[in-house]
């Protein structure tokens, strides 16, 4: 404990300002993106927009791309014109980006929104991980990296808690809370961030980006790397199904009001958000004994371990119609999460020439956003044909010989489930009964834990038999 306190001690206050930033960028961020699932999809009348899965899947596959790849891009401005800047105009547009997706419903226009969140995003990411980065040492960089962890799950917990009971009420305050949450950070960025020391270039901006892409050649020239990460874009891929199919299925299939009354809470209370946030809850509460357990082990060992324990979690969330497993499903999952992503950053650090590991960390991010492409994809039409149950709805109905018109602007997807129930005599909930009998949408799951299982298997045999010496690993 006393040498925790004396790490502390040495961390400057800028780290702490940044810390906090990061905090409340995350709030901000994840109250709205774990919920953007459903906003994009749920019927009109709740405020929603009602796109299918499909455009969900491309508007949030192709954005959140963006973020993870324009890192790469944005750290080059960032070293050019000064951080303090760039995380004004960050901040800028992330409240231009909440207010018009919050505002616009057309498919473009919504498309577009995001496409201009995830830039202000990307603008803020590769500053404030550089931060951390040049206010920590050797002796300090494990428990600094440790506390920045930390503030991203705090702030990934907290947006989606509060979500998850605002946004039946009404879209409009989850919003208006993500807009005053990082607005929020101009308190800190003109009152106590301090600008860091860059190291003068005399390359102008296009040379910058030049280089940018000329380090990323330099270090996919390595194939073993390459392998390395495209078997990673299958665990990225596996892994964001927490956000963009998850969501969606627990409000289509599983009764969460059961988890309210346990609670003693009204129905309704208990939302798909809100489960959604007890990874990060669990995350927060596991961290530091996960760690203290895969730490004794080969980072590839535990990530191997840790992606067919993810795996296992995605099984058990889209299993089962059952609230209380698909809450321990979550729970799998997150130390899924904890054995196998903390150690993705570690291994790509260790694998690293010595003089190129700021080459390799900046290259880490490229398995991220193809895995979110791939994910836009899958959560698709994939999902769209197997689980989603307006889909599965429209066939029943086309099996059955009845007629329904089809959802318009004029004819909601509501209005389209009220007619189904009347035309099948049965409730809503007889009818969601029919339709998980009759077309098993839990072999949804088959996907996502395929997608988990195969990224293990492949990262045991690059681990057993493509690395050919024991420096590899």
């Amino acid at each position: 404990m006393s040498n925790l306190v004396k790490v502390l001690k040495k961390f400057p206050r800028i780290f702490w300002v940044s810390n906090v930033m990061e905090l409340f960028e995350r709030w901000a961020w994840y109250g709205l993106y774990n919920s953007l699932a459903l906003y994009l999809t749920l019927s009109k009348e709740s405020g929603a927009l009602g796109f299918t899965q499909v455009q969900k899947g491309t508007i949030m596959g192709t954005g959140t791309m963006l973020l993870y790849f324009l890192p790469l891009i944005t750290g080059a401005i960032s070293d050019r014109i000064g951080y303090k800047k760039v995380l004004i105009l960050s901040f800028t547009m992330y409240i231009g980006g909440y207010i018009m997706l919050g505002t616009f419903e057309s498919y473009s226009l919504v498309f577009a929104s995001y496409i201009f969140l995830a830039t202000a995003g990307a603008l803020f990411k590769p500053i404030i991980s550089g931060m951390i980065a040049k206010t920590t040492d050797e002796e300090t960089s494990s428990v600094g990296f440790g506390i920045f962890y930390m503030m991203v799950n705090i702030g990934g917990f907290i947006g989606p808690f509060i979500a998850g009971f605002v946004y039946k009420v009404s879209w409009n305050y989850v919003f208006a809370i993500s807009v005053v949450t990082i607005a929020v950070n101009y308190i800190f960025i003109f009152f106590f961030f301090k600008e860091p020391y860059r190291n003068p270039s005399d390359n102008s901006f296009f040379q910058n980006i030049k280089e940018a892409f000329k380090n990323i050649v330099v270090t996919l020239i390595n194939w073993k790397y390459v392998v390395f990460l495209l078997i990673m874009s299958l665990f990225w891929t596996a892994f964001n199904q927490l956000y963009y199919t998850f969501p969606v299925f627990l409000e289509q299939w599983v009764d969460l009001d059961k988890v309210s009354a346990f609670l003693g809470m009204s129905p309704g209370k208990i939302t798909a958000v809100t489960v959604m946030s007890m990874d990060a809850f669990y995350i927060i509460v596991l961290m530091l004994y996960i760690s203290s357990v895969s730490m004794r082990f080969k980072p590839l060992t535990s990530m191997i371990t840790g992606t067919v324990i993810l795996g296992v979690g995605l099984i058990l969330m889209f299993l089962t119609r059952n609230p209380w497993i698909v809450l321990f499903g979550v729970l799998v999952f997150a130390i899924g999460e904890m054995a196998s992503s903390p150690k993705y950053t570690e291994y790509v650090g260790r694998i690293a020439p010595p003089d190129k590991k700021a080459l390799y960390m900046g290259t880490s991010f490229l398995p991220v956003a193809l895995g979110h492409f791939l994910t836009g994809w899958i959560s698709g039409r994939p999902f769209e044909v197997v689980a989603d149950k307006l889909f599965l709805l429209k066939k029943a109905v086309a099996e059955n010989g009845f007629s329904i018109p089809d959802i318009s602007d004029n004819f909601t997807q509501t209005q389209y489930f009220e007619s189904a129930e009347k035309l099948f005599g049965m409730d809503s909930v007889a009818l969601s009964n029919h339709l998980w009998v009759t077309y098993s949408p839990y072999h949804v799951w088959y996907q996502y834990a395929a997608l988990a299982f195969t990224a293990a298997l492949l990262l045991f045999v690059y681990d057993r038999f493509i690395l050919s010496s024991k420096t590899d690993n």
